[in-house]
């Protein structure tokens, strides 16, 4: 007799990292289309470009240059 393999179903992990203003337009258009299955990160030195993403997770470059 031969065991069944047990099949697990894997999904790839994406994570979308825009950086500057630029990035950060990018990301926040992706999100303002429902892109899904995606994380988003938004990395700049300006904190009012930061406020103002749509990112689940932020990061502050330059704080403590």
């Amino acid at each position: 007799m031969t065991a069944t393999p047990n099949i697990v179903e894997l999904k790839p992990r994406i994570t979308v990292i825009g950086v500057g203003g630029g990035g950060g337009n990018a990301v926040n258009n992706m999100i303002a289309q429902n892109l899904e299955g995606a994380e988003f990160i938004v990395a700049n030195t300006d904190a009012q470009a930061l406020a103002m993403s749509k990112a689940s997770r932020l990061i502050q470059l330059g704080v403590n240059a």
